[in-house]
Formats: C-alpha cells, structure tokens, sequence
C-alpha cells in the first residue's frame, strides 16, 4: 500500500492520472447546479451503471492479471473510457478536453516499469557474451529483452524479477538487456523492433547456446501469444525441472 500511494505522489504517470480522474468531481457538482433536473436524473443513472460496469471489469482483471502494472493499467483505462462516456452527457466540449488530456498524459508521462531486478542482472550485450562464453558462470541463462518504453514490457516487467527470486540458483541465472539502450544487437538475437508482439522476448542460454525462446521466431505465423505471466514463462523453460534436476544434483 505504501508502494503505491509513494509512486501516486512521485511518479508523473500515476498523479497525472489521478489528477484528471477525479477533476469530474468538482465539474459534476457544477453541471449538477446549472443542467435541467431531467438531465442530472439521466446522468446520475449513468454514473451508477458506469460505476457497477466499472467495478465488475476491476474485479475480473484483479483475479486475471498476475502484476501490478498490468492491473493498474487496465484500471486506468478502464476508468478513462467511463468518464469519457459519462462527460458526454453534461458537454461535449468536456469530453473533448478530456480526451486531450489523456492523450497529452499517454504521451508526455508514460507509465513506470517496475524497478526491482529480484536476483536478476542487467547486462550489457558484451557482458552477456562474456558470461556466456567463459567458464566459472552458470550452465543456464534465461535473458529477458525489452525495451522500457513498451507497455507490453512495462505490463511484464515485474514477472522476470519475481521468477528470478524463485529460480535462480548456481545453475541457471538471469539477465536482463534493455534494447533501448543497444537497438544494434537485435539482428544478432534475431529479435526485430519492428514486427509487432516481439518484446519482450525471453531466451534460455545453456552452455552459450540458445536451447528455447518465447515468443518463437516464426510467432507471426500462428496466433498471437498469449499474455506473459509467470505461469506461462515457467511451464515454456521448464524451470520446475531445471529446479528439480539442480536440488537433485545432476
């Protein structure tokens, strides 16, 4: 809880968004003493019905979504798309400026990713090679690209670090390469930044060899992958059993 009401205050993405949600409540109050008591009825009904359809989506993506920054996502925009509703009932001219200012918030403050690393490293492309390719390091790597500026890997980034704190050990470590920092090393991890649904991209290292990678290269021409969560990226690497066979000895 305290997490959440510091990064209210200290992150532009969260206040921004807080500041323009509840900027109804002063315009409702006033629209409540100037508009016909026919149309305050209609809109109070609204509210109401925006307010249950709003709660019920917040549960559902309470239960669904594994991270925070998913979750909060979600709940922002589904608060965004309630209110832009609603305010078409007292003026379009309301509705119009909040749509700017969501916009002019979606483009100048983008939503944080979340900061802890778990036990994972963040590494360098050079780094990765070197501690891929000399001895004394671990058999496995299991690496996480991304670019911090994406949603899908804002949305993600809390998954990798929690995993890492429940797997990782002398056998299998964890890196993490921002290519938003070295955009030149995707042809060579045969990651693109065009296509998209190709970031985050997570691949497992054994011995300096790629032996699995999710989403698959050819990902394109199947469905799109499903969201990433914990489950999902344990069950792909197997890391129950990289686990096991660790504990085990082998």
């Amino acid at each position: 809880m305290m997490e959440w009401l510091n990064a209210m205050v200290s992150e532009p993405y969260y206040l921004f968004h807080f500041l323009a949600a509840f900027s109804y409540i002063p315009i409702r109050c006033s629209a409540s003493l100037v508009l016909p008591p026919d149309i305050i009825t209609h809109l109070l009904h609204r509210e109401i019905q925006a307010a249950l359809a709003f709660l019920v989506l917040v549960a559902i993506r309470a239960v669904r979504e594994e991270t925070w920054e998913a979750f909060i996502a979600d709940t922002l925009f589904f608060g965004k798309v309630f209110v832009i509703l609603v305010s078409l009932i007292i003026d379009h001219h309301l509705t119009l400026w909040y749509i700017l200012s969501f916009l002019v918030i979606y483009a100048l403050t983008p939503q944080p990713a979340y900061q802890g690393l778990g036990t994972s490293s963040k590494l360098t492309p050079l780094q990765l090679e070197t501690v891929l390719t000399e001895g004394g390091h671990s058999r496995f790597w299991l690496v996480e690209f991304r670019a911090s500026c994406l949603a899908s890997c804002i949305r993600a980034s809390r998954c990798f670090a929690e995993l890492s704190i429940t797997y990782s050990n002398k056998n299998l470590s964890f890196g993490i390469i921002d290519l938003g920092l070295f955009p030149n090393v995707v042809d060579k991890f045969g990651i693109s930044l065009v296509t998209t649904g190709q970031l985050p991209t997570y691949i497992l290292f054994e011995n300096a060899t790629e032996v699995a990678r999710f989403p698959e290269i050819d990902f394109e021409t199947k469905a799109s992958h499903p969201p990433i969560t914990k489950r999902l990226l344990t069950r792909h690497f197997e890391l129950d059993r990289l686990l096991l066979e660790y504990v085990n000895g082998k």
